[in-house]
């Protein structure tokens, strides 16, 4: 069976994606051959002008960087002369890795003793060759150009003169122990968990020399494991003092010249829906009934900017952190808390300064106007998202709608309080149009992923006594709805106009289409479930990923199987250089609504007003840097996100070692099977040696380890029994033993 090739999509105007590799795949089709800039638009399906010119520039640019050579004029070839190129390490936790770069097709496999010391992520330049065994390619690494960090967490070993120690990184890619003399310890101690700097890297050592920067404390200890998730990301945990004072010194008055600058919308019925224990309230929602029948409604943010200024020390700081970090038991946010909670919060019964995108929109949820610019609101009511659906689940839209009565249960307040008729009016009514926004969104190819998140009770010491599900429902659904409203509509305004791309420098947030390799991958795997997905068509394969993920829904296999389709997807990324959003089926999308929280938000309100103004567009050079750092910034607090619910997870698991509990197996490798627990999502491991009743033996095919004697199969989807056997808190890893039939 031949490989499919990636689609090349690309929407006029537009940039082309990938140019680079995808010029190096087409030549690399026939080292011997040449090609004009015409017969690699052939190839890759391009057929536009402003697609061919990208072709002539790029291949310019490749030949004036003599990664490819002209043969003749206007000819092109595969430099293959050219052995160093430059790229990223991707280290494995064998401590083997891989070079990655725009010159090849493939990422190329690196040996462990060819690193030359460099580290993940680190930007290289490597020597590449063929292997002479056969045709795959090897590289070493000859120069390390950049680190990619140099801040390690892990734990102290001291030796036993105490004079020097290493210190054993928590991080599995980190390969090599961090040599520390007895001067550079900084008063920690023997076994204590801490952040290491690297300093050197002798070339005849094979441990890199560090100081300890921060003792965090004793490794189990709960704070001193959150701080080592945060500093292990590069993720800050506190402000430093003249940072908070900035943002104290602020002028927090609204003064008659700076509203009278502004639209005034105080006397629109406003409000806000958030989560219960949300501080932060950076988005709400006015509602106004026209003599036309329509409706206006406005989507009203937090004005940041205007509090934030450019070349400041706290515009600097939100700038470097980028994003808030949401760990499973504290908040880390990007600015601080006089500005985050406080002034830019939309909090009830207060005036805020506001950025606002007003729509009249008709019965049939079709925009009819729109407005865009800075206003001055007034929220009248602070909803909990169980606030709003209770409204939405026991009220009826009618001539005559009562006020309705907050049951406790389900109130912030802890007591019965009224909703007034006007509040349950506009909550019934934006209800409504919100499913009908989402009814056109999802025929239009949006993939909807409705996961249930994995939350924790706490107690008082934010120790996990509980475990439950959090699923999105119809008041989620309409925040949702509005917030993607507004950011499209913001996104068209500075992006489209009469018909055209703008070529105005913007931040999108922008989702690639999934490759077909790992559309191939995702429907092999889910064809052992009984599923199937088709490929053949954007639409077609939009289509049944909403029909997978929803026949999947409640089901054992759906958690696997939502993250197996979650990570076929691309990622989504900031950038100037606007290619859609796949995954919600828009041509323009920008991050608008959260600049409490996210710094391209507060980017996109900047340029907004700048062009609202009349200003001309700046170059998108600087843009597409700070884009490029707060996808960078994003990941990283995905990353430890992830790691404090793993984190608490295994702590939980910690106190329930005597129970058995029912899963579903969710990957096979060589060494063991992944079981996650159907009652709390935990995921662990049960390692194949420790499968007692036969001699277990790794099938890829089936996706399967099968006994040798008794061809008994444990196979990916399997449901299983298992036993907790151990926790490691530190190494955030937990070891099941199967209760075997």
């Amino acid at each position: 069976m031949t490989k499919k090739k990636k689609k090349i999509y690309k929407k006029k105007g537009n940039v082309v994606r990938d140019l680079t590799k995808n010029i190096f795949k087409v030549l690399n089709e026939d080292s011997t051959k040449t090609y004009n800039y015409k017969q690699v638009a052939a190839k890759l399906k391009i057929n536009d002008t402003d697609g061919k010119n990208q072709i002539i520039q790029k291949l310019a640019e490749l030949t004036a960087d003599k990664k490819i050579k002209e043969t003749d004029r206007g000819k092109f070839q595969v430099n293959i002369d050219k052995k160093y190129a430059i790229g990223t390490l991707d280290i494995t936790s064998t401590g083997n890795g891989y070079f990655i770069s725009d010159d090849f097709e493939d990422d190329i496999f690196i040996p462990n003793s060819n690193l030359g010391k460099g580290l993940h992520q680190d930007t290289v330049k490597a020597y590449v060759y063929k292997k002479r065994s056969g045709k795959k390619m090897e590289a070493d690494v000859v120069e390390i150009l950049k680190r990619a960090k140099t801040d390690f967490v892990g734990v102290l070993q001291k030796n036993k003169d105490k004079n020097f120690g290493f210190v054993i990184p928590d991080n599995n890619k980190m390969y090599a122990d961090i040599f520390v003399s007895e001067n550079k310890m900084n008063g920690a101690e023997d076994g204590d968990k801490v952040q290491a700097t690297i300093l050197d890297w002798p070339k005849n050592s094979k441990n890199p020399f560090g100081k300890i920067s921060t003792v965090l404390g004793k490794p189990g200890d709960h704070n001193t494991e959150m701080h080592s998730i945060l500093l292990e990301y590069d993720l800050p945990y506190e402000f430093e003092p003249e940072i908070e004072k900035e943002a104290e010194n602020l002028s927090l008055e609204i003064t008659k010249e700076e509203i009278s600058k502004r639209r005034d919308m105080r006397k629109d019925l406003t409000f806000t829906i958030d989560p219960k224990d949300a501080k932060d309230f950076d988005d709400a929602l006015s509602f106004t009934k026209l003599e036309n029948g329509n409706y206006e409604i406005g989507i009203h943010i937090a004005d940041v900017s205007h509090y934030l200024e450019p070349k400041t020390i706290l515009d600097d700081e939100a700038y470097k952190r980028a994003t808030s970090v949401y760990l499973v038991d504290r908040v880390v946010p990007m600015l601080p808390e006089m500005l985050s909670n406080g002034v830019c919060s939309l909090r009830p019964n207060e005036e805020k300064l506001t950025f606002s995108a007003v729509f009249e929109i008709n019965e049939k949820a079709q925009i009819i106007g729109e407005w865009f610019g800075r206003t001055v609101t007034y929220s009248d009511q602070r909803f909990a998202y169980e606030e709003a659906q209770a409204i939405i689940e026991n009220c009826t839209l009618s001539d005559d709608i009562q006020p309705y009565e907050m049951p406790v249960d389900t109130s912030i307040t802890d007591k019965e309080y009224t909703v007034t008729p006007a509040i349950v009016e506009a909550t019934l009514k934006l209800d409504e149009l919100a499913k009908i926004l989402r009814k056109k969104r999802m025929k239009q190819g949006a993939i909807s992923f409705d996961r249930v998140e994995v939350k924790f009770d706490l107690d008082e010491e934010a120790n996990p006594v509980g475990v439950f599900f959090k699923e999105s429902k119809d008041a989620n659904k309409l925040i949702e709805e509005f917030m993607l409203l507004a950011n499209r509509k913001v996104a068209e305004f500075v992006g489209f106009s009469k018909g055209k791309a703008t070529n105005k420098t913007f931040i999108y947030r922008v989702h690639d289409e999934p490759d077909d390799e790992k559309l191939a991958s995702l429907q092999n795997m889910v064809r052992k479930f009984g599923y199937s997905i088709n490929t053949d068509t954007k639409e077609t394969t939009s289509d049944s990923l909403n029909k997978l993920l929803s026949d999947v829904h409640g089901k054992a296999e759906s958690n696997m199987i939502e993250t197996l389709t979650i990570r076929t997807m691309s990622k989504a990324v900031y950038t100037t250089q606007n290619i859609g959003h796949y995954g919600l089926a828009f041509d323009y999308y920008s991050h608008f609504t959260s600049p409490i929280r996210r710094y391209p938000d507060v980017m996109t309100h900047r340029l907004l007003q700048h062009y609202l103004d009349g200003g001309d567009t700046p170059k998108a050079d600087k843009y597409e840097e700070k884009c490029k750092h707060s996808s960078n910034r994003e990941e990283l607090a995905s990353k430890a996100e992830r790691s404090s619910i793993k984190y608490m997870q295994i702590k939980y698991m910690q106190d329930h070692k005597d129970e058995v509990f029912q899963g579903v197996i969710t990957g096979v490798t060589e060494w063991g099977i992944y079981v996650e627990i159907s009652s709390n999502k935990c995921e662990g491991m049960v390692k194949i040696r420790d499968i007692k009743s036969d001699y277990y033996v790794y099938d890829e095919k089936q996706y399967a380890v099968i006994g040798k004697s008794s061809k008994k199969m444990y196979q990916l989807g399997d449901e299983v029994k298992v036993k907790v056997k151990n926790t490691d808190l530190e190494r955030k890893h937990l070891d099941f033993n199967l209760i075997e039939d």
